[in-house]
């Protein structure tokens, strides 16, 4: 049995790790290293990408700004969030916001001496990467429609960084960031309706705030039928596996996306979308194993 002191310990570490998200940071690290051996790099023997120690290094310092994003993030949107997810933001307030803050300045430092392992250009691209991330969580987010871009390129930027390692400019790699970034703009304006009402206590100036509901609708309804060009591109022009049925399941999903989206009312049926969209995301990060179902015999 724990004492109430290792019981104390036990909630600010689960506080913690609720607050910097980190299963959304283990599944990024995940799909980051995915990326690389079955995209960027699959010219490369598997365990030349495996144990490259550069790679490694990227994904750390990738993963220790993304958390001390979450936490400046949340520092910021307290008070929205004590609307928006109630539960979330009690386990949250457990850790001070001092402390928060001074894990969110370590989080930064160690993000900067693990890209000075790879290269100064790694330097650079995190510390603007950090300054962004505070730009949007201070500034840009409360506008509409920048607000929303911003976000979905933040959250693409780590790939990218990988992406600039190896330096693979093949244009399937931009066709599958196509897709990727349609589906996390859909992401990002579905959270928007699903937290419209602390965004309109706290003065967020968001799109279905400023545009209303039926606008933000059309949006997500046009961006959805955008993702088809990706899509399309993706099962007939390019070599993709076992993948190509990821991609038929997403065409159903986003179809059934778009008939709840305009029967949508209330907060419930938002989350419902935003978990649809979370599904897609999610299935296609493991999905990428389909692309080559014997790269581990094959590259040993």
């Amino acid at each position: 049995m724990l004492n109430r002191r290792q019981k104390h310990i036990l909630l600010k570490f689960f506080s913690m790790f609720s607050v910097v998200r980190g299963y959304n940071i283990l599944v990024i690290a995940i799909a980051q290293y995915l990326t690389s051996i079955y995209i960027l790099a699959y010219h490369l023997p598997l365990r030349e990408v495996l144990f490259d120690v550069k790679l490694f290094m990227l994904v750390l310092a990738s993963s220790a700004t993304i958390a001390g994003g979450y936490i400046i993030n949340n520092f910021y949107d307290s008070e929205k969030d004590l609307i928006n997810k109630p539960i979330k933001s009690k386990l949250d307030r457990l850790v001070s916001q001092n402390t928060k803050l001074s894990f969110y300045f370590v989080l930064n430092f160690l993000a900067v001496v693990f890209a000075s392992y790879v290269a100064f250009n790694a330097v650079l691209f995190f510390a603007c990467y950090i300054f962004a991330i505070w730009l949007y969580s201070h500034k840009l987010k409360k506008r509409p429609l920048v607000g929303n871009i911003v976000s979905a390129v933040l959250t693409i930027l780590p790939f990218f960084a990988i992406f600039m390692y190896y330096k693979n400019f093949d244009t399937v790699i931009f066709v599958h960031a196509t897709f990727l970034f349609l589906i996390i703009s859909m992401r990002e304006l579905t959270k928007d309706l699903e937290n419209i009402k602390g965004d309109l206590l706290q003065d967020y100036h968001t799109i279905p705030i400023v545009y209303g509901e039926k606008a933000s609708k059309i949006m997500l309804s046009i961006l959805s039928i955008l993702t088809l060009i990706p899509t399309y591109l993706l099962l007939n022009k390019y070599q993709i596996g076992y993948m190509d049925f990821y991609f038929y399941a997403s065409i159903f999903l986003l179809g059934l996306f778009l008939v709840i989206l305009w029967k949508s009312k209330e907060k419930i049926h938002y989350l419902i979308l935003h978990n649809i969209l979370k599904v897609i995301l999610l299935t296609g990060v493991f999905s990428i194993l389909l692309i080559d179902v014997s790269v581990i015999l094959n590259r040993i």
